[in-house]
């Protein structure tokens, strides 16, 4: 009998786990608004780790891509998705910033935004189509105080506050981060980006999303597990009536 209640807890603790939603963060600073990183290598390690957990995703570099929101972007196996909100694409020379600290991390466009409230979005990401995993790199995000909140939706809404540096004054301007999520069981149709400091300027670039058919099964489905669960029970339950 004691046995069969450590299956039974050891089968439930094991669809909690799966049932949580995995975050990919990495940030290297930085402390200039002309020279931009020559390497970004905590935030490159955070964005590799995401993309090894998926499989035929697309990744949007806003390259093809002009004027203000709202915008149209591509995400090649997992549909499209509308930006809507305030901001608008920039193009800065490889190898330089916007003379504030803002730069591309692949080609010389990038998105940037002003957010200035800590409630009412900065910009909206809508996708066509529900998605699990979503993941963006960061430039010049905190030199000024506060932190990037995400709000995902899609009947039910939840919130995750970036990690980053909060710095002051511009002392980490420059800086790169990456930040992923993967949530197989709460799949979303949209994104708001908000800020806890309610004025200063970001960029945003490389954003990458990925379907539920697009995350790499590594783990079973919750639902696999929870017939496994099921079954453990089962056998559980009709030994100890034997024994009894």
């Amino acid at each position: 009998m004691k046995r069969f209640f450590m299956l039974m807890v050891l089968a439930i603790l094991t669809v909690t786990a799966a049932q949580a939603a995995t975050i990919y963060f990495g940030e290297d600073l930085n402390n200039s608004n002309s020279v931009p990183l020559a390497s970004y290598p905590n935030a490159s390690a955070a964005s590799a780790s995401f993309l090894s957990n998926l499989v035929g995703t697309g990744t949007e570099t806003f390259e093809g891509i002009s004027g203000s929101a709202p915008v149209t972007l591509t995400f090649p196996g997992a549909g499209t998705a509308t930006l809507s909100g305030s901001g608008s694409i920039v193009s800065v020379t490889p190898g330089s910033t916007n003379g504030f600290g803002r730069y591309a991390i692949s080609g010389s466009k990038y998105w940037e935004v002003e957010v200035n409230s800590s409630t009412t979005p900065a910009f909206t990401i809508s996708f066509s189509d529900p998605v699990a995993a979503f993941g963006f790199f960061g430039v010049d995000i905190g030199d000024f105080g506060g932190q990037i909140g995400l709000t995902f939706a899609n009947g039910t809404t939840q919130t995750y506050l970036v990690n980053n540096t909060v710095g002051s004054g511009g002392s980490i301007d420059g800086s790169v981060l990456f930040w992923g999520i993967i949530d197989t069981q709460n799949p979303f149709t949209s994104v708001s980006f908000t800020d806890t400091n309610i004025s200063d300027v970001f960029a945003f670039d490389n954003m990458t999303i990925g379907s539920v058919e697009q995350v790499n099964p590594t783990v079973p489905e919750p639902t696999s597990i929870l017939l496994l669960t099921t079954g453990i029970m089962g056998i559980g339950l009709a030994a100890w009536r034997r024994k009894k």
